[in-house]
C-alpha cells in the first residue's frame, strides 16, 4: 500500500522498469554521459506526467524505474525516452 496514487475516480500503482542497452553492450557511457542522460530522462518523464523514481546506469546500460498515471500508456513515454537520449 505504499506508492498507491489517486485520481478523481481511481486509485493506481503503475510501474515500469525500463532498461536501455548500448548496441552490442559496448562500454561507452562515462560519468558525464550518465549525468546528462539523467537530466534528459527526467525532463521527458516530466513532460509525460511520469515520475522517474531512480536513475542508475553503468558504462553499457541504464535502468529507469518509472511510475506513470493510468491515462498514459507505457509506449508514450518509452519512445521519447529512447530517442531523446540519442539526440541530447
Amino acid at each position: 500500500m505504499q506508492n498507491i496514487r489517486t485520481c478523481r475516480h481511481c486509485t493506481f500503482a503503475s510501474h515500469a522498469h525500463l532498461v536501455f542497452v548500448t548496441k552490442y553492450r559496448h562500454h561507452v557511457f562515462s560519468d558525464a554521459h550518465l549525468k546528462r542522460m539523467e537530466e534528459i530522462k527526467r525532463a521527458v518523464c516530466t513532460d509525460f506526467e511520469c515520475e522517474l523514481i531512480e536513475f542508475n546506469g553503468e558504462s553499457n546500460h541504464v535502468h529507469l524505474p518509472v511510475n506513470f498515471p493510468p491515462k498514459v500508456t507505457l509506449s508514450k513515454p518509452a519512445n521519447p525516452l529512447n530517442g531523446a537520449s540519442s539526440r541530447g
